[in-house]
């Protein structure tokens, strides 16, 4: 089981920022990549869709023989993950919006958590915020237009500036020192989301701590690889392989295979 590989979706590619930590992390495994880039965004659909296309890519990851399953998508983890994990004898390791890191290192008591329609509504971000920032102002702001300009894989700047503008600078008037990205594909804006917001914000990815719960769950359950042959990776889209493939190319060096679904 050790030298099965771990499964990773997500509604497109922003799934692709836990695969970069994750093979950075633990580089001895295979991974299994799942990108529905041809149904994104997951934001704005109803919770039965995101459940029956997590279902139809979670069967499809365990027929690769996947031994645990990422849910990199914030808006499928909290639409979908709790019955995933009902009906599907495998580990899954889902997203949460970093609301806990943020609170505790808050100086001015005051975060923002950028993320998607789906995100806000789902449990997992209510109890999250309940739990760990009672006592913390949380700004949040629905970030339309971020996925579907990222999945087009093009780049305009003055577009992206002027949208990233319309989303923080009200999270800057209400004194945020701590901003979550509450999507997976908002890394690959963190360049320019660190420009709006000034160098006194810190940004917090949840993808590291995706990976240390992956690396411990893998540990404890005893299917850590440990050998060093890795088959190359492989990934399936939904949508355009060659957009898919410029961002791939862009953060690892390993072997890979990309085909359509």
């Amino acid at each position: 089981m050790s030298d099965c590989p771990i499964g990773i979706f997500d509604s497109g590619l922003g799934g692709l920022s836990v695969y970069k930590e994750l093979v950075n992390h633990i580089p001895n495994e295979q991974i299994v990549y799942f990108g529905d880039s041809g149904n994104a965004p997951y934001g704005p659909k109803s919770t039965e869709y995101i459940i029956q296309r997590s279902s139809e890519i979670t069967e499809f990851l365990i027929s690769k023989k996947c031994k645990l399953i990422i849910v990199a998508c914030n808006t499928a983890t909290a639409a979908a993950i709790n019955h995933l994990r009902t009906n599907f004898d495998i580990p899954f390791i889902g997203m949460e919006p970093a609301i806990k890191p943020a609170a505790k290192a808050t100086k001015t008591g005051s975060i923002g958590v950028l993320g998607t329609q789906g995100t806000f509504i789902g449990g997992h971000y209510q109890n999250t915020k309940a739990k760990y920032a009672n006592n913390v102002n949380v700004v949040y702001r629905i970030a339309s237009g971020l996925v579907e300009y990222i999945e087009q894989g093009e780049k305009d700047e003055e577009y992206i500036t002027g949208l990233l503008t319309k989303y923080i600078e009200p999270m800057l008037l209400e004194n945020i020192d701590h901003l979550v990205l509450g999507c997976t594909h908002y890394p690959f804006l963190s360049k320019d989301i660190q420009k709006i917001a000034g160098s006194d914000v810190t940004l917090v990815n949840p993808a590291n701590a995706v990976v240390r719960h992956t690396t411990s769950v893998l540990k404890m359950a005893g299917m850590l690889n440990i050998s060093e042959n890795n088959r190359g990776d492989e990934f399936f889209t939904t949508g355009d392989i060659e957009k898919t493939k410029r961002i791939v190319d862009s953060i690892t060096m390993r072997l890979y295979n990309i085909k359509p679904v």
